[in-house]
């Protein structure tokens, strides 16, 4: 299993940081956080990627400190998540 989520983990991380992303690299967790691009709040993050068939989890849902962030599980198959990124590289922000 840790070979596996370090692979999604290793693929996200590469081609989110390639699409312009500000995010570090976490050490034990199936989840990435992501700083929004600037000017936007992790609401219209979250609505911009759900209008592109992507689901995500806006930080402000975990509070104030959240705001600024996005998350993303790396919970799905290295296939669906590859779709995922695709589609990510769509929105303009």
């Amino acid at each position: 299993m840790i070979d596996i989520y370090t692979e999604r983990r290793d693929l996200m991380v590469s081609q989110l940081k390639k699409a312009g992303f500000e995010l570090d690299t976490p050490k034990a967790s199936f989840y990435l956080w992501i700083k929004t691009p600037k000017g936007f709040s992790s609401a219209q993050i979250a609505t911009r990627l759900l209008e592109k068939g992507v689901v995500i989890t806006p930080g402000n849902g975990f509070g104030e400190p959240g705001e600024g962030y996005f998350r993303i599980a790396l919970t799905q198959k290295k296939e669906r998540l590859e779709e995922a990124m695709q589609r990510i590289k769509t929105v303009q922000f």
